[in-house]
């Protein structure tokens, strides 16, 4: 929005606008320094709003009746505090990003759609003391509908262009470093089909494998599964004080870096990454998200004030796997985000075990976070270490860019 002010101000008026405000790298400051500034100082009110509505933290102990006993003291800290994480990071998009954007558009209706997903199951948690929330194949199936839409809107060909003709809907469109026959290196242009058709492996220069015609269909798939697995994934690592938040804001880094990068034409070309056109939006909104859980961390850390909640968890998975679908770096999220992807193989693995093996479990407790709980790890020392787990890999992620 206030890029559209400034430009109208410019443009109309006598007035000189700094051209500072224009640089992408000046809006990912300014994004981050919103969410973090608004989640601190709008914290304690929504807190407070939180704890009033009785948002208490609900304790699983079916199969793991420890964490009662575990956990007992924080049975009556509000939950749903996501609110506040998706509410600055709208203010941030509305204010820092460039609203004819379709990353923009893409991004703002995943926000709302995933935090209406995870609020819904948060308040029917609320509401009726013995619920679980939403149904899991009601939450599935929300989940993969925007996954689906977003597959048809990059990989139909001409959906976009039908339905507008506008900037705000234009389709993906990417520059590939090749090298010719000639041996000459060259920037090719790229479709939407054939960019989302293309996959790439961290260390690895050219596409690890490409997909098309027929074949987007495998890519269509591969959309669904990133955005619901990483949504599920990370949901089911908010289980400690300031563990997701802590592992969200380092994953966000990495891709905005990434996006960053994109955007420029010299870096893309530089490090034999994808240059695609208008991402520097996606490094803004990641920015936000980043500057969002820092400043939730100011609440989130042990012993936490407010917990994320599934609006919170469910809508920044989601939107971390929407963000490396766009960038073309699923495998890339895939690494950084190592500790989520544990998180979610532990259940797996539990689940199977607990079926296949006649009631034997892999895990005193799953997710992985809880059986390192249950040996005796003190809860910081378990976030403490999972953080330090997910720096390293965001570190190698981050080398992946170069030493390809």
């Amino acid at each position: 929005m206030l890029l559209l002010i400034l430009e109208w101000i410019h443009r109309f008026t006598l007035w000189k606008v700094p051209a500072v405000f224009q640089y992408l790298s000046t809006r990912m400051i300014l994004a981050a320094l919103t969410t973090l500034i608004f989640t601190v100082l709008i914290g304690p009110k929504v807190i407070l709003f939180l704890y009033n509505l009785k948002t208490g933290q609900s304790i699983r102990v079916e199969d793991c009746p420890m964490l009662a006993k575990l956990h007992e003291k924080k049975k009556n800290t509000p939950s749903m505090g996501g609110i506040l994480i998706l509410l600055s990071m709208l203010v941030a998009l509305l204010l820092w990003m460039d609203l004819t954007s379709s990353f923009t558009l893409i991004l703002f209706v995943g926000t709302l759609w995933l935090g209406a997903v995870g609020g819904a199951d948060d308040y029917l948690k609320m509401k009726y003391k013995n619920s679980k929330g939403l149904p899991g194949r009601v939450k599935f199936l929300l989940q993969i509908g925007f996954a689906a839409l977003l597959s048809v809107y990059l990989l139909a060909p001409g959906v976009a262009q039908s339905l507008h003709q506008g900037k705000w809907l234009a389709p993906i469109s990417a520059k590939e470093h090749v090298v010719t026959k000639e041996a000459k290196e060259v920037m090719i242009s790229l479709s939407a089909q054939e960019t989302m058709g293309r996959y790439f492996l961290p260390f690895k220069k050219t596409p690890f494998f490409i997909v098309a015609g027929a074949g987007l269909w495998v890519a269509a798939l591969l959309t669904m599964f990133v955005v619901t697995g990483t949504s599920n994934a990370v949901n089911l690592s908010d289980g400690l004080d300031g563990l997701s938040s802590g592992l969200i804001l380092m994953t966000a880094s990495v891709l905005a870096l990434v996006a960053f990068l994109s955007n420029h034409v010299a870096f893309a070309q530089y490090l034999n990454i994808l240059y695609i056109e208008g991402s520097g939006e996606i490094a803004v909104f990641l920015s936000a998200m980043f500057g969002a859980c820092l400043g939730f961390l100011w609440y989130n850390s042990y012993p936490a004030q407010v917990f994320m909640g599934d609006v919170g968890s469910i809508a920044l998975g989601g939107l971390l796997g929407v963000c490396s679908v766009l960038l073309r770096k699923e495998f890339l999220l895939a690494l950084v985000g190592a500790v989520f992807v544990v998180e979610a193989m532990s259940v797996i693995l539990q689940v199977a075990s607990y079926k296949l093996r006649k009631g034997k479990r892999i895990f005193l407790c799953a997710p992985i976070h809880h059986h390192f709980e249950y040996k005796g790890w003190p809860e910081t020392k378990v976030v403490v270490r999972f953080w330090i787990i997910g720096l390293i890999v965001a570190i190698i992620g981050i080398a992946s860019l170069k030493f390809q």
